[in-house]
């Protein structure tokens, strides 16, 4: 094991300190990280040693179903949607393998709301010449609930928010989990766009039967959903947990697997060129025209985006709460018995 840890590719090391909790928090179990990450060694291996993970489950996921075990493969089926999503999420080695590691995740979760929640619904939503695609689900039993759009970041998906969307639900409020540019399965025909009001718009459209809309974005969507609601007035509040004011200014503590995905997702054609298209996402003009209930959250043991960033936001936004972990790290993902039900609780009580 030793010679292992001393051979490790320094993306396989990145990996593995930077996001551990967040595997963990989102549904991966312990025991699963550990037999994954003890055996890779190469960052080449990251995406093969997951899928197999994945598909560990899905055969769980099947054999439960076979016996008419609904909930047990249900359950099974999301911890291979969060397997086949973990593989890939910044592996940007064989764009070939990501994609397919995306196929097997969407089809996964889609495997799980057949089984654990039938009334989730897929939609597809146009933009500019792409089609974007997320999941709304509503709480059981109340005819018209609150919804919350649920931002992910850089490189999470809506296949990783299962057990995020959960804890909305269970507070009465619908959710809409989807991949804008740049993001998932729209990603792999679109780029970031900074100015994501742009993909807020039609979602909004799109779902105009609900009248008390929130927002709430993690890591790179704690910029999404305050830039959102700059310009998006039929958001009545927002969260972000984590976010960048200046992305570019985090450039410095963003390990490399990050600056390669960023490159990627941008479209840049060096990460040079990423870092200056990192810089363009900004909210120096955007924040202080936010004039809804703004909560920002952040860990102060933040390696990847530092607390001082989210500091910044509040301190623009004329109407912003600022929460500050001393303990938290990256999204607070160490301790999310915290920051999750402070953003839902926080939302519901806005939105209604």
């Amino acid at each position: 094991m030793a010679q292992l840890q001393a051979a490790r590719d320094e993306r396989v090391e990145a990996a593995i300190a930077h996001w551990a909790p967040r595997f963990t928090s989102q549904g991966v179990d312990m025991n699963d990280f550990r037999a994954v990450t003890s055996a890779v060694e190469r960052w080449d291996d990251w995406l093969p040693a997951w899928v197999a993970n994945g598909d560990l489950h899905a055969g769980l996921a099947l054999e439960a179903q076979e016996r008419g075990r609904t909930l047990t493969a249900g359950e099974a089926w999301v911890r291979a949607a969060l397997s086949y999503h973990f593989a890939k999420f910044v592996w940007m080695v064989d764009m070939a393998r990501y994609e397919d590691a995306q196929a097997r995740a969407i089809a996964a979760i889609r495997e799980a709301h057949r089984l654990l929640d039938p009334t989730a619904e897929r939609i597809e939503i146009p933009l500019d010449g792409f089609t974007m695609a997320g999941n709304l689900r509503r709480p059981p039993g109340i005819a018209k609930p609150p919804l919350v759009l649920l931002l992910a970041g850089l490189d999470s998906t809506k296949e990783e928010f299962f057990g995020w969307e959960q804890v909305f639900l269970d507070r009465g409020l619908a959710t809409f989990s989807f991949d804008g540019p740049g993001q998932g399965e729209t990603g792999l025909h679109s780029s970031i766009y900074p100015d994501y009001e742009r993909a807020v718009s039609p979602v909004l459209d799109a779902l105009d039967g609900f009248e008390r809309i929130g927002v709430a974005g993690v890591s790179l969507g704690g910029y999404y959903a305050p830039r959102a609601a700059a310009y998006e007035k039929r958001i009545r509040a927002a969260a972000g947990i984590s976010g960048p004011f200046n992305f570019g200014d985090c450039w410095g503590s963003l390990p490399q697997p990050t600056r390669e995905t960023i490159a990627h997702h941008t479209g840049a054609s060096s990460v040079d060129e990423a870092r200056e298209k990192a810089a363009e996402l900004d909210l120096a003009d955007a924040a202080p025209r936010i004039d809804q209930p703004l909560l920002v959250i952040t860990g102060k043991l933040d390696r990847l985006i530092p607390w001082q960033q989210s500091e910044r936001i509040a301190k623009a936004a004329p109407n912003a709460t600022w929460v500050l972990f001393e303990e938290g790290n990256h999204v607070c993902n160490n301790i999310p018995y915290k920051y999750r039900p402070l953003t839902a609780d926080w939302l519901a009580e806005q939105l209604r």
